[in-house]
């Protein structure tokens, strides 16, 4: 089996594994892979395991644990290799698996939390643009981390790896309209946090109509 990689946090984006011809090549690798072909699970879980640490890593701090995930993962892979069809892509099939195992790692686990104190006030912020930036990006990771646990995984899928709504169903196991429901209500809920972390309220009718008044 493939030996552990270390996860970098801050990997660049992968190019892109879902035209065509990706498609194609890693159909050909789980084939090879289901005849026992270790050196096409290496190039297979070399492709993979990066897409899968960012996903991971927007999940929990702990890489220990997105490793075991990732691990995992491929562990299943080696074994049901066989089991794969062609229903849907290659990289639909081993998310799939992927969101399985890490679903099941994070309820059986308080280390899924991204926040480890979520009650603490977040740093002021400042004026420099790079910096403000990255400041909404870890507000955000906090309004991830205070989401129940599969509207967190539904708004990864479709805004951090890009899967359509009919992927994201077939990696979940439910219907599209579930899919549709859990990001309608993660947006809700993030609008509602995000202000809240920034250290401003939002703004209701009322306080609007008083502020125009004056």
């Amino acid at each position: 089996m493939k030996g552990t990689q270390h996860i970098d946090p801050h990997t660049s984006l992968e190019p892109n594994y879902r035209s065509g011809s990706s498609a194609a090549r890693e159909v050909e690798l789980i084939s090879r892979i289901a005849a026992g072909d270790r050196k096409a699970f290496e190039e297979l879980y070399g492709l993979y395991h990066r897409r899968l640490a960012r996903f991971l890593t927007r999940l929990t701090k702990r890489y220990d644990v997105a490793e075991e995930v990732i691990n995992d993962t491929f562990y299943i892979v080696w074994r049901k290799a066989g089991d794969f069809r062609g229903d849907s892509q290659p990289s639909t099939w081993i998310l799939g698996i992927a969101y399985r195992k890490a679903r099941n790692a994070f309820r059986s686990s308080s280390r899924i939390l991204l926040v480890e104190n979520p009650e603490a006030p977040p740093p002021p912020l400042t004026s420099d643009e790079s910096i403000r930036s990255e400041e909404l990006r870890d507000w955000l990771v906090q309004g991830l981390g205070q989401l129940p646990l599969e509207q967190r995984l539904a708004v990864q899928l479709c805004y951090e790896l890009g899967y359509s709504c009919e992927e994201i169903s077939t990696i979940m196991g439910c219907p599209v309209n579930t899919v549709k429901t859990r990001l309608f209500h993660a947006r809700a809920k993030l609008q509602k946090l995000l202000p809240a972390l920034g250290g401003t309220a939002p703004r209701n009718d009322g306080d609007r109509e008083s502020s125009e008044g004056k």
